[in-house]
């Protein structure tokens, strides 16, 4: 199993570098943009890839494709917020009859989103779908030299690359969520289950990660005063969304030290703690999206409802003849457990706790939805705690 786990993690870690970096040449790519691996329009009517195993329409012969999706650095395969904002964007396509395709900047960087969206544009794009706040500059950039073409921006809000100023145009949605009531169910559930030793690996130090991270101290420790233990939590920022040797390291010694369970909130560094728990006999929760197909270990996931999110806009984005209803255009909705778009997976396959139950979950999930649980929201400052321990390492 150490020899599978590090064979995972390398491959896991070539593929973030390759998705990072310029374009190399492979995969028939050009500077700027992929549209499902290629870029002449002769070749985007392919209705998948070898690649990626992307779902694409065919193009209509004057028009090109109504609804494009542009991921961030990764592809729509990557198990996490591009393959859950795409999964959405193909439901409503299909459903409704409307051409879609999906485009990949070939480098991690403002100019080649921007770029990559000004091709969705002239290859027929009506609505871009753009999956994490990486798009916030560039949104801010566009929003206004494109007033035809409708943005739904998924987890952020426009800004000015110093960050100096927000402005979200007509043409623009901006979707967030409370990651922090994800967080708290997943914490409160797996203390329910048994496990007083865990662990919080963040990827970057962003708002959407501390409130994934203090929602679950929230929770810890709710579920720990209901059942009068105490628990341990090491709690760290590995400042990174990429699988690395240092957060395989790291997490080993957590493990070794005792650690039962890490929620792996960010990106692929989930793929350095998979194989840091292979080694050792830990556990994990996964973030985003449900991670049981990614691995054995994964006993539950924080999720944010993508798919649901985006087949929800755009319903209201066709509903009014295809621009923002004034109600949420040039808006933010933030939307959690009220409107069912965060929480765990209840599916069988992915329901691996010992003794919690889908009905104690519910109930949860009805407190946080009636207010008689309150999850707070705020990144100024670590929650404070009465029954767990915290190991802050940054």
């Amino acid at each position: 199993m150490r020899k599978f786990a590090a064979f995972v993690l390398s491959v896991a870690m070539v593929a973030s570098l390759v998705s990072c970096g310029g374009n190399n040449g492979t995969n028939g790519t050009t500077s700027g943009t992929t549209a499902n691996e290629t870029t002449t329009e002769a070749n985007q009517s392919t209705s998948s890839q070898e690649t990626t195993s992307a779902q694409t329409s065919s193009p209509d012969s004057t028009d090109g494709y109504e609804l494009a999706l542009v991921t961030d650095v990764g592809n729509i395969d990557d198990g996490s917020f591009n393959q859950g904002t795409w999964e959405g964007l193909i439901e409503f396509a299909e459903a409704n009859n409307k051409t879609y395709s999906y485009y990949r900047p070939s480098e991690d960087s403002d100019e080649a989103r921007m770029e990559t969206m000004k091709t969705a544009i002239e290859n027929g794009a009506k609505v871009l779908v753009l999956p994490g706040y990486l798009f916030e500059p560039a949104v801010y950039e566009m929003q206004d030299q494109y007033p035809d073409v409708q943005f739904l921006l998924i987890d952020g809000e426009p800004h000015s690359a110093d960050y100096s100023t927000y402005s979200t145009s007509k043409n623009v949605y901006c979707i967030l969520y409370k990651e922090e009531q994800a967080g708290y169910v997943a914490g409160y559930s797996i203390v329910k289950d048994g496990y007083t030793q865990l662990g919080f690996l963040g990827g970057m130090e962003i708002p959407a990660v501390q409130r994934y991270g203090y929602g679950f101290l929230q929770g810890v420790d709710a579920a720990a005063q209901e059942m009068g233990v105490d628990v341990n939590v090491k709690y760290w920022y590995s400042q990174s969304f990429v699988a690395n040797d240092e957060i395989m390291t790291k997490m080993s010694s957590w493990f070794t030290e005792g650690t039962e369970v890490v929620f792996a909130c960010g990106g692929k560094i989930w793929l350095s703690a998979n194989a840091a728990a292979e080694a050792n006999g830990g556990k994990l929760i996964g973030v985003d999206v449900d991670q049981a197909g990614d691995s054995d270990l994964m006993i539950t996931s924080a999720m944010k409802y993508l798919g649901h999110s985006v087949v929800t806009a755009l319903t209201d984005l066709y509903a009014n003849n295809g621009v923002w209803p004034d109600a949420v255009a040039g808006t933010t909705s933030t939307f959690g457990a009220t409107e069912d778009m965060v929480g765990l997976p209840t599916a069988e396959e992915s329901w691996r706790f010992n003794t919690f139950t889908v009905d104690e979950y519910n109930k949860v999930m009805e407190g946080i939805k009636d207010g008689s649980i309150e999850v707070s929201n705020d990144t100024n400052a670590a929650p404070a705690t009465t029954k767990i321990t915290v190991d802050f390492q940054n």
